[in-house]
């Protein structure tokens, strides 16, 4: 009895840690943060119509904005880490044309107009979601995310997380070229 009493939280442990090895093994083989399942992807963005940061920045945008021509939208920060490390690509994608529009998450309107101007705007548009609501209504649960759109309007693909060079060459612009048609 006394031998049970030591073996058994002895052999629990061990078990324990054996589960806990098999699923961070088996995460870190699958473990894609990028691939959120997103229940938009496939369906047309959401509703909606952001005012501008503030009259200094272009911006304030519309959902109708987004139709016509595959566009990004990119959801940021001023406060956000992540998304300095990521603009450079950002911009890097609107100079080769790609209309990327902006939504400015849960950020003070002087923070992201000065974050803009010293480290460069790449958004044809942006727009000010101070309350997070449009945020909820495309599905974001962090700074950064991106979107790809296509010319009807449709989300066609999601990102979460920053942009990296592997992400931009593996996912983001074969995406865009797939929402293209090509």
């Amino acid at each position: 009895m006394r031998r049970l009493i030591v073996i058994l939280p002895v052999a629990i442990f061990a078990g324990l840690v054996g589960i806990m090895i098999a699923l961070l093994t088996d995460s870190e083989r699958n473990d894609d943060l990028t691939r959120l399942p997103s229940p938009l992807v496939g369906k047309p963005a959401p509703t909606m119509n952001l005012p501008a940061i503030n009259d200094t920045v272009p911006g304030g945008f519309a959902t109708s904005d987004l139709k016509g021509k595959v566009s990004i939208v990119n959801v940021f920060a001023s406060w956000c880490v992540p998304c300095l490390a990521e603009h450079p690509l950002i911009t890097e994608l609107a100079a080769q044309g790609i209309p990327v529009f902006g939504i400015n998450h849960r950020d003070q309107p002087e923070a992201a107009t000065n974050w803009l101007r010293r480290h460069g705007n790449p958004y044809i548009a942006v727009g000010a979601d101070a309350d997070a609501r449009a945020s909820l209504d495309w599905g974001v649960t962090g700074v950064p995310e991106t979107f790809i759109i296509d010319a009807n309007g449709v989300i066609t693909y999601k990102h979460v997380g920053p942009i990296t060079q592997d992400a931009l060459d593996k996912k983001i612009l074969p995406s865009l070229r797939k929402a293209e048609g090509r």
